[in-house]
């Protein structure tokens, strides 16, 4: 299953990307969170604090090993680059989560058939690494990054939205351009949801993608979120985990029986039955 997260800048789309890896790990999947917007802090969100990762589009060497090209491209460029060994040796295992941290192409750039961007397309292609993988995108703020094509091979696009029309009117062309490159499904999950006006504000207004949840206004999220220690009884992470199982295959795997394990020791499948 692989879910990319998309939405205005601001809105909560990385909080949003790092719950859902969170509640899939929860859930007993195995999750790689990958970081492909340019203000990279997913795994910051997830609870990191070593030293700074090095984006896959900075390492030059691997890229040049992949791809070729060279300086200034002189040589052949290789479009189907080994990869499937990346995620396992660049990522970095925070809290049960691989994260891969993808960088920023400059925006000149963006689009073409650069080697940097054929890396990273062809290591989001790869991502389907066994059925119980699960993957999450954390995308760029707005719609650019639709236009390189790193949506390609997305199950699901999930637009975060707030109360405002600035994330609304996002919302509206993200969906377009995601069923535009045959994402087949797009939803919209209302995030810092304060009361009942709130979210008439964004039935009323958003247009395109049907919503799939509601998330409330939680101002002591984010400090508990870096902190790596988040409450299960928070009604944040309770919609998050409705959503993850939500999104995720209609036949899920059993979990763990381990005592903090959400959904008490039964299989995934019967705690989406219940829900």
């Amino acid at each position: 299953m692989k879910v990319a997260v998309a939405g205005k800048g601001g809105v909560g789309k990385t909080t949003v990307s790092a719950f859902l890896a969170r509640c899939w790990r929860d859930l007993g999947y195995e999750v790689v969170a990958v970081d492909a917007d340019p203000d990279a802090n997913l795994a910051g969100t997830l609870g990191y604090r070593g030293p700074d990762i090095t984006p896959l589009v900075k390492l030059k060497s691997l890229i040049e090993e992949r791809v070729g090209g060279g300086e200034g491209w002189g040589g052949f460029l290789k479009m189907n680059p080994r990869v499937d060994d990346i995620p396992g040796e660049f990522g970095v295992v925070i809290d049960g989560v691989r994260v891969l941290v993808m960088g920023t192409i400059e925006r000149g750039r963006r689009g073409c058939a650069c080697p940097e961007n054929i890396l990273l397309r062809e290591v989001l292609n790869h991502l389907i690494l066994r059925s119980q993988e699960h993957v999450v995108v954390d995308m760029e703020a707005g719609v650019e990054h639709l236009g390189r094509g790193t949506a390609e091979g997305v199950d699901t696009m999930l637009v975060v939205v707030e109360p405002g029309w600035a994330s609304l009117q996002t919302a509206s062309r993200v969906a377009e351009l995601a069923r535009d490159l045959g994402i087949r499904q797009v939803r919209a999950i209302a995030n810092k949801i304060s009361g009942d006006a709130d979210l008439a504000f964004v039935r009323e207004n958003l247009a395109g993608p049907p919503l799939v949840g509601v998330l409330p206004l939680d101002r002591d999220l984010e400090p508990q979120a870096r902190s790596g220690n988040v409450s299960r009884e928070r009604p944040f992470y309770q919609e998050m985990l409705r959503i993850a199982l939500d999104v995720a295959p209609a036949v899920l795997p059993p979990v763990c029986s381990c005592p903090d394990n959400p959904t008490g020791g039964k299989t995934a499948g019967a705690t989406k039955e219940a829900l």
